[in-house]
């Protein structure tokens, strides 16, 4: 049965979205490259983290599904789709990754551990923000506002995260150990949601009373 969903699932990826933050994101990871001789370590680690967040916008997009009304009553349960359609973009995006990795020149290059562990946080507490959408919302294609929102949290916990925390200063000081730290646990926390928002969307109880066919009122 697995092997029958991949090529719908296929079909039914956002390719259009992935695609065009991939080539933002990498054009971005190029740009002290591009715009300068002799780039400095501080805006190669800006522009590989600024890539990471644009990839990670089009990630919350992937669980879109136009025809959710259809496929909700399939027999498939809902976590074993969505799933593989994960598994289907993960080795683009870790072909995208490497990429854009190797466009940092190698002397200014940051940490490419801790660096991946901030971009695989950011991509997945993304999927995470888009399962919680289908699982609580019987939106259909929920990725923009997703993506919007996304967004707007990470700009403000750029500026609202206390400095020690770590989680976004530069590898010669100090509290970039205690950041990665905070950084996985932002991973494994993203991860927790993603599980607990893969089965089908609640149910939400009837509130308003129906009248049945026979006498008197009933409410479900």
């Amino acid at each position: 049965m697995l092997t029958q969903l991949i090529h719908p699932v296929l079909r039914a990826l956002p390719v259009r979205a992935l695609g065009v933050t991939a080539a933002v994101a990498l054009l971005i990871a190029a740009l002290p490259r591009l715009l300068a001789d002799e780039p400095d370590p501080w805006s190669a680690l800006v522009a590989l983290r600024a890539a990471a967040l644009t990839f990670a916008l089009g990630l919350a997009f992937v669980l879109d599904d136009p025809t959710r009304d259809l496929t909700s009553s399939v027999p498939t349960r809902r976590i074993l789709r969505t799933t593989l359609r994960v598994a289907l973009v993960a080795p683009f995006a870790a072909a995208w990754w490497t990429a854009a990795v190797l466009l940092i020149p190698s002397k200014i290059r940051p940490p490419v551990g801790d660096m991946t562990l901030e971009a695989a946080a950011a991509a997945v507490l993304s999927l995470a923000a888009a399962g919680a959408a289908l699982r609580f919302t019987a939106e259909p294609e929920p990725g923009q506002r997703v993506a919007a929102g996304f967004l707007v949290i990470a700009l403000v916990s750029r500026v609202a995260l206390p400095n020690d925390w770590g989680m976004y200063v530069s590898p010669t000081e100090k509290p970039w150990g205690v950041g990665h730290d905070h950084w996985a646990m932002v991973l494994v926390g993203a991860a927790l949601v993603w599980a607990a928002c893969g089965p089908e969307p609640l149910k939400r109880r009837r509130l308003i009373p129906i009248r049945s066919a026979g006498s008197g009122v009933s409410g479900v």
